[in-house]
């Protein structure tokens, strides 16, 4: 990873759900946002994207990058694991910074999303109310399958 600004940032690990593709990202992110846009609904399978935006240059892969699976071109792109399917990050605004696909973070960042974008184009489906936070189904880790 380069730049002094991020010396003292903690590393933060992130990895594909076959854990064939692991990364590793300052914890220096910028921004983080929750997109409901529809490329971003499409490419993650779900009612939105959260993401965290960082320099290109502070997300390094320690592990599995011929498993990586390129969507788009040399400069912006998304990345995902060949093997599994996953979204791990976007490379975007001119290939200079990454937008890390926030569930395939292994360690919890700082940061939180601090918005939702792209609202006008929110799935039809998607339902934002206290009623399905509180739902009885679905409580703690759900079993491991990888």
């Amino acid at each position: 990873m380069t730049g002094s600004q991020y010396q003292d940032a903690r590393i933060l690990a992130g990895e594909c759900y076959c854990r064939a593709v692991r990364y590793e990202v300052a914890d220096a992110f910028s921004y983080a946002l929750n997109c409901h846009c529809s490329n971003c609904r499409r490419t993650t399978g779900s009612a939105f994207k959260p993401f965290a935006g960082i320099e290109y240059g502070q997300l390094r892969l320690v592990r599995g990058e011929d498993f990586r699976t390129i969507y788009g071109d040399d400069v912006t792109h998304d990345a995902h694991c060949g093997r599994c399917g996953s979204l791990l990050y976007s490379r975007v605004r001119e290939g200079k910074w990454a937008h890390v696909a926030m569930g395939t973070l292994v360690d919890a960042p700082t940061i939180r999303p601090s918005a939702h974008i792209f609202v006008g184009s929110k799935a039809p489906w998607h339902v934002d109310d206290e009623a399905t936070l509180t739902s009885p189904f679905g409580k703690g880790e759900p079993p491991q399958s990888v």
